[in-house]
């Protein structure tokens, strides 16, 4: 406030500033909202994800017994991770990532020679270890969103907050001083005037000539 300049090219810039801040800040608005709507969007694909699997971790558990017995392999063999697949999109201008896929190391094994529970075992275990990369994949995307979010939030409370109410308040100071100034310069042309049709009333009334005196 102590930097504001009380004239009018000052009061040109606030109202120029201003108007950009009031222009700008819906477009911020928003995209805060958007950021909303995916960060809970988000947060109900993980809810729903967990719960997918949590029941597939409740079924892999009913082959744990069977894990430990020995077999001709070693079904945790099958479930060794080679590549995680994610793509990236912009959402409101974040770079969000998203689950594709998960590829697997190659693993043969032969039929005849196992037990006819681990090919579902195997199944049951690479269903699990693609849920927890997806379930990752998709609390990474929940952080970006919210970490923009926050960001985005910051600069909306800037906005409302602080920047637009200061160049109003500045607006008005000097509204305010210009206003005190030309009604001062107004009062002083007036006390000009009265002064100046004073002094030509007084020096019209020392030209006259005097009354003329009869002498006996």
């Amino acid at each position: 406030m102590a930097d504001v300049k009380l004239t009018k090219n000052e009061l040109r810039n606030q109202q120029t500033r201003l108007a950009q801040l009031e222009k700008y800040l819906p477009t911020l608005q928003l995209k805060k909202a958007m950021l909303q709507a995916e960060v809970q969007e988000t947060r109900q694909e993980i809810h729903r994800l967990e719960q997918i699997l949590a029941e597939k971790r409740r079924q892999v558990d009913e082959f744990s017994g069977l894990l430990a017995t020995k077999t001709t392999i070693d079904p945790l063999q099958a479930v060794r991770i080679k590549h995680v697949g994610k793509r990236y999109e912009n959402i409101a201008g974040v770079e969000v990532p998203y689950f594709e896929g998960i590829e697997f190391e190659e693993f043969t094994y032969s039929l005849f020679e196992t037990a006819p529970w681990v090919d579902a075992a195997i199944l049951g275990l690479r269903a699990l270890a693609e849920l927890r990369e997806h379930v990752k994949i998709t609390q990474e995307q929940k952080s970006a969103l919210e970490k923009e979010l926050r960001e985005v939030s910051i600069r909306v409370n800037l906005f409302e907050k602080i920047l637009i109410p200061r160049a109003i308040e500045n607006i008005r100071t000097i509204k305010v001083f210009l206003g005190d100034q030309q009604l001062a310069a107004v009062s002083r042309a007036k006390v000009a005037k009265a002064k100046i049709e004073a002094n030509k009333e007084a020096a019209e009334s020392r030209n006259q000539p005097g009354e003329e005196r009869e002498y006996a």
